[in-house]
């Protein structure tokens, strides 16, 4: 199995910042936008407002905090991955999106560049840092009174499973929160967060579970087995696995596709909207 090649300084972000995972990211975007939006309307983000994106990535959802909030608004992107940051920094340019601020920035290491902001959003980012408490204490600091924090992240990732059972596509599972929490972060961070953000100076608003059911043939589908396409060779890169572990999971993940009886559920999301008090 070919080995993926990335620049050394980018080997420490766990899933990777390779050509295959910025692909399984904007794809992963497209497909939760809805429900993102409904998050960030439901929490009053709109027009002129100054929004942070906390963990931006490649800046997906930057971009479309910057048509929420227009040009008469702010949205400051916060990414510690050089490789992301230069492709947002592109776009940014292309589209001429002025009020888009990428910052390059270690959200354990760095102060927050930012003060005063309206609105944070945070997808997919406790889950990998080493302080949790320390990233939303930061969020609080960053945010004006009354400013609100929405938030996306794992609360149960051992719902992540193909049926009828799968034993395979179910060790991967294990394999990926194993890996994570090697790398200091942790799948079920959600579990915490309600603590952590009352703790920091936050009242939660509001919760919601959001996860999906798909089947063979639907676009969604390409979500959860998407991520096993990508993952199962970070594995082997990471050294966490052999190459035929690898090949036999995509194996079998080819054989659940043929399957019409097979339905994959993803991983369960809460999202919870905070204000800082």
């Amino acid at each position: 199995m070919a080995r993926m090649q990335q620049p050394a300084q980018e080997r420490d972000y766990v899933l990777g910042t390779h050509d295959a995972e910025v692909e399984r990211l904007a794809f992963q975007h497209d497909l939760w936008r809805p429900r993102v939006r409904e998050a960030w309307l439901a929490a009053g983000l709109g027009p002129g407002q100054r929004v942070l994106d906390v963990g931006a990535g490649p800046g997906f959802a930057s971009l479309d905090l910057a048509e929420l909030v227009g040009p008469l608004g702010q949205v400051v992107a916060l990414e510690r991955s050089t490789r992301f940051v230069q492709m947002l920094h592109q776009e940014t340019r292309r589209r001429g999106l002025d009020h888009l601020v990428v910052r390059e920035s270690d959200l354990m290491l760095d102060a927050m560049p930012a003060s005063g902001m309206d609105a944070a959003w945070c997808r997919w980012v406790a889950c990998f840092v080493s302080d949790p408490a320390l990233l939303v204490r930061r969020v609080h600091g960053a945010l004006r009174r009354g400013g609100a924090f929405v938030m996306h992240e794992y609360v149960d990732y051992a719902t992540y499973r193909c049926l009828p059972g799968r034993p395979r596509i179910e060790a991967f599972v294990q394999e990926v929160m194993r890996s994570w929490r090697a790398d200091g972060g942790e799948p079920d961070i959600a579990r915490q967060l309600p603590a952590l953000l009352e703790r920091a100076g936050f009242r939660i608003t509001s919760t919601r579970p959001l996860g999906l059911a798909v089947r063979p043939g639907e676009p969604a589908w390409h979500w959860p087995a998407g991520f096993v396409r990508t993952f199962a060779p970070r594995l082997v890169e990471l050294g966490r696995v052999e190459p035929s572990w690898a090949e036999h999971l995509l194996a079998e993940l080819a054989q659940a596709e043929q399957d019409p009886a097979a339905v994959f559920v993803t991983p369960l999301v809460l999202e919870i909207v905070a204000e800082r008090l």
